[in-house]
């Protein structure tokens, strides 16, 4: 797990450089075919997106997995942390614009990167930014896990 976390930490910087570098983050190859097991990941990063703007902790609980962590503008914390946080409405996911998709499975651990505009209600307040979004999955037990969720907030020609 903290050869894991390491290697989000290092996705996280590398693509926090290339943002400030004025880069695009070219995902999402016109060309590009996923495999079913690429696939499967998107398909599943997708359902979980729906699951947090329903607020629908249940699932996500079981999808979580037991010691992931959470990456946000305002701090890092675990799976329970996280839930609560959605169950109580601390941060409501809205609507997640996802633009750009790549995902990267090495053994066990598929890597998922998305640029996305997130639109979400914290504090009361309704906000959307434009985040290239971590996520780690672990396949256990025939299933995959979320191992690590990590916002990066990207400097876009429109952002501040």
């Amino acid at each position: 797990m903290k050869r894991t976390l390491n290697l989000v930490f290092y996705l996280t910087m590398i693509l926090s450089l290339s943002s400030s570098f004025g880069q695009q983050a070219g995902l999402n190859q016109a060309n590009r075919s996923f495999t079913p097991e690429e696939q499967e990941v998107i398909n599943l990063s997708k359902q979980k997106w729906q699951w947090m703007s329903d607020k629908n902790a249940e699932v996500l609980a079981g999808l979580f997995h037991q010691k992931a962590v959470f990456v946000h503008m305002g701090g890092a914390w675990g799976t329970e942390q996280e839930l609560n946080i959605i169950r109580s409405g601390g941060i409501w996911y809205k609507k997640a614009d996802i633009h750009d998709v790549s995902v990267n499975i090495i053994d066990n651990t598929a890597i998922l990167l998305n640029r996305i505009d997130l639109l979400a209600v914290v504090g009361g307040n309704e906000v959307t930014n434009p985040f290239m979004v971590t996520e780690v999955y672990i396949r256990q037990d025939g299933k995959w896990k979320l191992g690590a969720l990590s916002f990066t907030r990207l400097m876009t020609p429109g952002g501040q």
